[in-house]
């Protein structure tokens, strides 16, 4: 690699946005090189007005960011006694947005190169960008300014609508209304769905003393379908008559290829399939991981991971060659792939930037375990895991299928090993528990015309699904599959969609409020175009084209805005007031004697009583379970902790302090009479469990008499 030297001539100044970033790149610079942070933004729109003056071609009104002024004041100090500024900021348009800010208000002068750009923050990467700086990229400026603009336009607009119609304090956004209405046509798919009755038929079959499992598969050598248990029972009846016998064997090998290393949303996927961390939580933990840790090596901290917001799998030919280096001395050379990994980026990717990746491969989760805590070190690992793996050759398996005739009928077997590990020895010697481990079916030794012993036939009722509500992970890969947003926006997408209180996260799933249905539905019935998907995404295009110099960024604006602002005139002439009632209980007001109401607040449900102002009384929302306390004989209520976990508490505390993170059941366990609590089985069914530690009682009831959804 070449040799970058970072002698300054005079004094210079690095600006950055994190105070953490800015520790950590201090250390890679020399006395000469003061590094300061911006502490994120340091002009915006004003809160208390719309910014954009839609009568004069839109033109913007930044002003400093409140609080700002002092960190402004300080930068600016130390920017006279420097004979150079170089500005440091994300290397995505926010980034390269705030450095436009920064450079405006050092007036720094437009002919000079001042912006440098790094993928990770190491040593090498620090000394390379300071070597070579760059003008400011101003169609991703103007990328940033047009997103920018479109939110305030459509939020600031359409807002004051929704207080008007609706009710006070509500608001409305451009990309987190399509996201509202994802989640409420979901809903409402679910519950128009129609269940369709099927049926599936297993054989447990012997060869000698060797058991294994085959499904029906054909009739006639054509495919077969049950619909109801009439016609179930009369292929029971034809096939017990019947002999059988192995009709064809195919054993051959296949290569699996390994994953591609992470981007953004399949960062925040896999972190909420593997730890049940949220989007937000995710992004929070990958920062602290880009921005530096401090190893305890007497080296200080270290950038452990490269930029984590992309959306593009390129790596770096250097990346490659220090993995590939690894994984010859780690697992040896065989475990290197013929050519290189290549993976394929969706084409709105910014090819400039790379996946996410450890700085170091040669830095393995086990050896820093120990500096980080404990959820840097399962993010750490996951993207460490994922982008070794992503390097190495395929895994080669030995696959067998069997057709087994039966009269009539088709049943199937099939059966797996593991050739070559390739990228799952990664997995295997670790003991990991990430999406490529193999799990290895054996079939005994079959040959074509073996007669088989029948042991048993299991015959199953199953009923069609409903698509699944979404979940973090599954909101964020349609979202992405659809175009809307980009890797910088889905965390706070989710974040505000909750807050506002238009969806609610139960179970790890989504659920539209009834708040969230009406602002839907009337956003629906006059701004199609807003919550239309293809629009967003078109627009999602437009700002791509702005920032690779192809469009003008207010031309954009205008054409967005002129049909909007017809719409918004009819919506305010057409629309009356809508009101919400509030949900009446049977819990009574007991100042007042009223029936309390249900009311959201920022921490979600809580009862209030429907005198205000009169009354002012309120209290915790308690949602009972139907099951009894086992210590008072009191309710037992879902209560939630400061961190949003859900326990199980009883409703007299603190007089009782019966709590259980798990669902409490009303039946005692025969062996103790303690009482049984409800957990997951492997079969994602539920069970019961004793939650004494000094007894072992569990059993799966019965689904009706586990208790429904809490």
């Amino acid at each position: 690699m070449r040799s970058y030297e970072v002698k300054a001539v005079g004094r210079v100044l690095v600006i950055v946005e994190s105070p953490t970033k800015a520790k950590t790149i201090k250390r890679f610079l020399g006395r000469n090189y003061s590094v300061k942070s911006s502490m994120g933004h340091i002009r915006d729109l004003p809160k208390s007005q719309l910014g954009v003056n839609v009568e004069n071609d839109f033109e913007v009104k930044y002003i400093t960011i409140r609080g700002k002024g002092s960190v402004l004041k300080e930068i600016r100090s130390e920017a006279k006694k420097s004979t150079k500024v170089l500005l440091g900021t994300d290397p995505d348009r926010e980034g390269e947005a705030i450095a436009w800010h920064l450079h405006n208000a050092l007036n720094l002068d437009e002919e000079v190169p001042c912006r440098i750009q790094f993928n990770e923050i190491t040593k090498a990467a620090i000394k390379k960008a300071v070597a070579e700086p760059q003008t400011i990229d101003y169609p991703k400026v103007d990328a940033q300014q047009a997103r920018r603009v479109l939110d305030r336009l459509v939020g600031y607009n359409l807002s004051p609508l929704l207080w008007k119609k609706v009710r006070k304090g509500l608001s409305a956004g451009r990309v987190q209304s399509v996201a509202v209405k994802m989640v409420l046509d979901r809903e409402r798919e679910i519950q128009d769905f129609e269940p369709e009755e099927y049926w599936s038929l297993t054989a447990v079959l012997k060869k000698g003393k060797n058991e294994f499992e085959a499904k029906l598969a054909q009739k006639n050598n054509k495919k077969i379908i049950i619909e109801n248990e009439e016609q179930m029972q009369g292929i029971l009846e034809e096939i017990k008559k019947a002999a059988f016998s192995v009709k064809e064997v195919k054993r051959r090998k296949r290569n699996r290829k390994p994953l591609p290393p992470l981007v953004t949303s399949t960062l925040q996927q896999e972190a909420y399939r593997r730890y049940n961390f949220t989007a937000r939580k995710t992004m929070v933990i990958a920062q602290q991981l880009y921005e530096g840790i401090d190893l305890g090596n007497k080296q200080g901290a270290v950038g452990l991971i490269s930029y984590i917001r992309t959306d593009s799998t390129r790596i770096s030919d250097e990346a490659r060659a220090r993995c590939n280096a690894f994984i010859a001395e780690k697992f040896g050379k065989e475990y290197l792939p013929d050519k290189p990994n290549i993976y394929g980026s969706p084409k709105k990717a910014q090819e400039a930037h790379e996946a996410i990746r450890p700085t170091s491969p040669e830095l393995e989760p086990e050896q820093i375990k120990g500096a980080l805590s404990r959820d840097q070190y399962k993010l750490y690992t996951l993207i460490w895991e994922r982008f070794v793996a992503s390097q190495m050759a395929p895994a080669v398996l030995k696959t067998t299928l069997v057709d087994i005739v039966a009269g009539d009928y088709i049943f199937r077997a099939t059966g797996s090993t593991v050739d070559f590990a390739g990228f799952l020895r990664l997995f295997f010697d670790r003991k990991s528990k990430g999406v490529s481990d193999v799990v290895e079916t054996l079939l005994p030794q079959l040959e074509e015309g073996d007669v088989l012993n029948v042991k048993d036939l299991n015959p199953k009722q199953h009923f069609t699904q409903p698509p699944p509500r979404y979940t973090e992970a599954s909101l964020v890969k349609a979202l992405e599959d659809l175009g809307i947003g980009r890797p910088s926006t889905y965390a706070p997408i989710i974040e505000t969609i909750v807050s506002r209180g238009y969806v609610v996260r139960e179970d790890k799933q989504f659920y539209p409020t009834e708040l969230g249905t009406v602002v839907i539905d009337l956003l629906d019935d006059y701004f199609k175009d807003i919550l239309d998907v293809e629009f967003t995404a078109n627009l999602e295009n437009q700002l791509d084209r702005i920032e690779a110099g192809e469009l003008e960024w207010k031309e954009v604006i205008r054409e967005f805005y002129q049909p909007f602002s017809q719409v918004l005139q009819k919506a305010e002439e057409e629309i009356g007031e809508i009101e919400i009632d509030d949900e009446v209980t049977d819990k009574v007001c007991e100042k007042c004697g009223r029936n309390m109401v249900v009311k959201y607040g920022r921490y979600g449900k809580f009862l209030a009583c429907p005198g205000f102002p009169d009354c002012r009384n309120a209290k915790p929302f308690l949602e009972e379970i139907g099951v009894s306390c086992p210590l008072c004989g009191g309710e037992i209520v879902l209560r939630r902790s400061k961190k949003g976990r859900k326990f199980y508490g009883c409703s007299s505390f603190p007089e009782c302090e019966y709590i259980s993170w798990n669902k409490p059941s009303n039946t005692s366990c025969p062996e103790c009479g303690t009482r049984l609590v409800e957990k997951a089985a492997k079969n994602k069914d539920l069970k019961l469990v004793c939650p004494n530690d000094k007894c072992h009682y569990e059993f799966v009831p019965p689904q009706e008499e586990a208790g429904g959804k809490s």
